[in-house]
């Protein structure tokens, strides 16, 4: 029944005596002889259960497919249930979370007081309490009481009070309920929203509520154990019944029938005349059983071959010898006429007894060469890939140069070089009439006579690298001792380059869309073949894949080159003379472009000195700008000499107006994350008064080197609006050193701020007694190694203007008190050495105690500042404010303020609670 399979033409060739029906294939695929008694039916019965078992999860047989159905069945069943189950939870656990986050919000909605505590003057103060005494008796996350713009009033944190909430109160505040599903901070949570209304329905404020889901959950952890328990136990039924079935039905049928035995010959068949390596099977006395296609072709056997012995075949002696001995042999080469055969033969064992061998025959020759071409094409894609990976990890044009140089050494040219337009290196468009330079250049040797790197060059018209970079395509000269055109560039250097054993050249054009930014050119000197044809698409893919991230290079340079040349225009380029504080400061620009951070040192009237420090959130060009007109703005503010507080008012204004401006225009962002931090000392007070718009707290190092960081409070960012600014004021100690920063420095995405404020703690801790080693220590210990975001700081140490350099005088308010305060101010001019100065002071002071006098009102009092310049100050109770006017010929007066302007180098009024101050300042002699 069962044919022994070879070529067509021999398939019923005789079977040698002794040869059984079944071949090696049979005992391989592990089917049991047939009629056949056995000697072991001790192991038999051993092993009988372990091979149904794997036949039964081989799946071929049908005992086989029905163990896989049953699983399948089981498995889909538990799937089902556990995923109905988590569904049924996860609903169960949403509809809780939102029906007890409605309860609990419209519960402390309608709570008696909650209305009239929004309408009281501080709704945080009474509101906070209750709403934490009802988070914790409700057992919610939160419970935040707000304004109906969304302002905080309450919340678990008091840091997050007077911030804006986050979700959607639009429904609420059109007096509906609103629930919602967010993934928060704490993780998966709902929160509700609803309004308190007054009396008359209006919506007065809002109240959130909010609880996790876990905080409801947890049926599914006890649920899910049990069902599982039940699916193990119904896979261990099922794969038992299974093996049970299986063990029968293959005692019964040996796990094939007659279909499946000739479907398997046939599939042998055509798998044994399909492979590319040849099969020989040689029987008892040597005689050749069968021979596939391939190894007809690679033996040249002829047609007639099975059924005679391999000794007769015409075959080399050696080969003949082996095939006929039946020994042992792994991959040994065999020369046959112009093939090496690697040959692989083993004997065969029938019925316990050796009954012939099986050989594999392999053409090593064909195998080589295809390996060979295989390993060349490996090679070259991953030097692509190498060069996607490799070339382009810095936005730096020069660098992106030498990796293209060195990832084609040695492994594609012995030399590459890379010269590219002057325009290219500074960012700029390349221009064809210009030089080229000579950015990267890499060898197997230093000494090649080569131009070197940074050589201007201009390629002549006949050259191999002008002709590239005029026509756009790759030119070859496969023998440069034999390229006249390529010699005239320089005959000296030539005649060097070809002594030194380079004889090949590919150039090739830098393209980056339609701009030529340049010229590569790989040279081949060690291997004696040149350049060849399909070289050269290598070359140009390389180059194109570089040439990408060579422009992307050139466009972050010149993008750059104008940020920071924008943003170093608009920063501080020194800081201006004062006495009161002694600045050290520093500003690092982030590693990926310039950002919106900026401070400034502005001297104000009466010695005093304000200090800002401001941070536009974001990178690029419009960062810059938004932070340039920021500045620009508290320079003109601070002309006006307002406190800190309502200085940052106006500048919220502005901000805001410019986001509108900018929405309205529709081509440029808003301002968002805008924060600022202004502060001004007096040195004769030795008070500090600043706030701060969302910017970090400044931090303060006692004389004595404690450090710490004062309450400021924290005002919203600025363009925000809402809510005032507050103002908090210091008395710093004489050598005291205020710190000012922006986020950078205590931020980042691996530490929240609280974590970096205490490192920056610990850091000024360290530092030395003056704010220069204060600025190194703190950069030092808290630079980061690739800062993400600007770092600007400032430290100040702080100054007093001795008592012995003020002088201050009540005047009644009587004209006849001027001439006592001439002569006291005479007096104390002579004390100071400044003599030269009575004259014009007395004449100052003389105008503004009269006009004190005459329009203020009670106290006035005259104080005078030996400071950089000679300040002299009037203050009177009124807040009427004095302007400059020109008087006529016939007016009396009028001429006061026009003649402190001619005589003084600045003068103005700044304005106190309790009244206003007319000063003026003249410069020392």
């Amino acid at each position: 029944m069962v044919r022994l399979l070879g070529r067509s033409g021999a398939r019923s060739a005789p079977r040698p005596s002794g040869l059984r029906t079944r071949g090696a294939s049979d005992r391989f695929l592990g089917v049991p002889e047939r009629g056949v008694p056995s000697d072991e039916p001790a192991r038999g019965r051993r092993t009988g259960w372990f091979a149904s078992l794997r036949s039964a999860v081989g799946g071929r047989s049908v005992a086989g497919q029905v163990f896989l159905l049953q699983v399948v069945i089981v498995l889909l069943l538990v799937v089902a249930a556990v995923v109905a189950l988590v569904l049924q939870v996860r609903y169960d656990t949403t509809q809780e979370a939102r029906n007890r986050s409605v309860a609990v919000a419209e519960s402390f909605a309608n709570a008696p007081g909650t209305r009239e505590a929004l309408s009281s003057p501080d709704p945080s103060a009474v509101l906070q309490p209750r709403a934490e005494a009802a988070r914790k008796a409700t057992d919610v996350d939160f419970i935040v009481v707000m304004n109906i713009d969304g302002i905080r009033y309450t919340h678990p944190k008091p840091d997050r009070i007077g911030k804006q909430f986050v979700g959607n109160i639009a429904p609420a505040q059109a007096g509906r309920v609103v629930t919602e599903e967010i993934t928060g901070t704490i993780g998966p949570l709902v929160q509700a929203v609803v309004p308190v209304k007054a009396p008359d329905g209006q919506v007065v404020g809002l109240v959130s509520a909010g609880v996790t889901k876990a905080t409801v959950g947890g049926t599914a952890d006890r649920q899910l154990p049990l069902v599982l328990t039940a699916a193990a136990v119904a896979l261990a039924l099922s794969t038992a019944g299974t093996a049970l079935v299986s063990r029968r039905l293959l005692r019964q049928t040996h796990g094939l029938g007659p279909h499946e035995m000739t479907r398997m010959y046939e599939h042998h068949d055509a798998v044994l005349h399909a492979v590319r390596e040849g099969v020989i099977i040689v029987g008892t006395e040597g005689r050749l059983l069968l021979a596939n296609d391939e190894a007809h072709r690679l033996l040249d056997l002829p047609a007639d071959a099975e059924g005679r012995r391999v000794l007769h075949l015409g075959l080399a002696p050696d080969t003949a010898e082996l095939l006929d001995s039946g020994r042992m042999a792994t991959d040994e080469v065999h020369l046959v006429k112009d093939r090496l055969l690697a040959v692989n033969q083993r004997p065969t064992t029938l019925r316990g007894r050796p009954s012939g061998s099986v050989a594999t025959l392999r053409d090593s020759t064909e195998l080589r060469a295809l390996s060979g071409r295989a390993e060349e094409a490996r090679e070259r894609l991953n030097m692509l890939y190498d060069a996607g990976v490799g070339i382009g990890t810095s936005l730096d044009v020069t660098r992106t140069a030498e990796e293209l140089a060195e990832l084609a050494v040695p492994r594609f040219a012995d030399f590459a070089t890379v010269d590219l337009y002057e325009a290219v290196l500074g960012g700029g468009q390349p221009e064809a009439a210009t030089r080229l330079r000579r950015t990267a250049c890499s060898g197997i040797r230093k000494d090649a006579p080569l131009y070197p790197v940074g050589e201007q060059l201009r390629f002549v018209d006949s050259s191999p690298q002008a002709r590239a970079l005029k026509d756009g395509h790759a030119v070859i000269e496969p023998r440069l001792d034999e390229a006249p055109g390529w010699r005239a560039q320089d005959l000296e250097r030539s005649a060097q380059v070809v002594e030194f054993g380079i004889h090949s050249l590919i150039a090739v054009p830098l393209r980056a869309g339609s701009l030529v930014l340049g010229v590569v050119s790989f040279w081949r000197s060690q291997k004696g073949e040149p350049f060849e044809a399909d070289e050269v698409a290598l070359a140009e893919e390389l180059v194109a894949r570089a040439a990408v991230s060579i422009d992307n290079a050139r466009r972050y340079t010149r993008e750059h080159s104008m940020a920071v040349t924008l943003q170093r225009s608009l920063l501080p380029r020194r800081l201006p003379e004062q006495n009161a504080l002694d600045i050290a400061y520093r500003y690092l620009p982030a590693q990926a472009g310039v950002g919106g951070d900026w401070f400034d040192v502005l001297p104000l009237s009466g010695a005093r000195v304000a200090l800002v420090v401001g941070d536009v959130v974001g990178h690029g060009l419009h960062a810059a700008a938004t932070m340039g007109r920021l500045r620009t703005a508290v320079h003109n503010f601070s002309a006006l000499d307002l406190p800190p507080d309502e200085l940052l008012a106006l500048l919220d204004e502005l901000v805001a107006r410019i986001d509108q401006d900018e929405a309205q225009e529709g081509d440029s962002a808003p301002v968002t994350g805008a924060t600022c931090l202004y502060a001004v000392y007096d040195p004769v007070t030795q008070r500090c008064t600043m706030a701060r718009a969302g910017h970090p707290p400044p931090a303060l190092i006692q004389p004595d080197g404690s450090v710490g960081f004062p309450d400021v409070p924290a005002g919203p960012p600025l363009g925000l609006g809402g809510l005032p600014f507050e103002t908090a004021e210091l008395e710093l100690a004489q050598d005291s050193r205020l710190v000012l920063y922006t986020d950078g420095l205590v931020e980042d995405r691996e530490r929240d701020i609280d974590e970096g404020l205490e490192l920056l703690r610990e850091a000024l801790s360290q530092a030395g007694p003056s704010p220069e080693e204060t600025c190194q220590a703190v950069l030092e210990a808290r630079r980061p190694a690739r800062a993400g975001d600007d770092i600007a700081l400032i430290v100040a140490g702080t100054r007093a203007l001795g008592a012995d350099l003020v002088a201050e005088w009540e005047v009644p308010s009587d004209p006849a008190s001027v001439g006592r305060v001439r002569s006291d101010v005479t007096r104390t001019l002579e004390a100071w050495g400044l003599e030269e100065l009575s004259f014009t002071t007395e004449l100052i002071l003389s105008e503004l105690v009269t006009n004190a006098i005459r329009y203020g009102g009670e106290p006035i009092r005259v104080r005078m500042l030996h400071d950089r310049s000679l300040i002299c100050e009037v203050f009177d109770s009124s807040s009427t404010s004095p302007h400059l006017r020109y008087a006529t010929m016939t007016d009396e007066g009028g001429r006061g303020l026009f003649l402190v302007a001619q005589l003084a180098d600045r003068w103005g009024t700044r304005y106190l609670p309790a009244g206003k101050v007319i000063w003026a300042e003249q410069p020392l002699p």
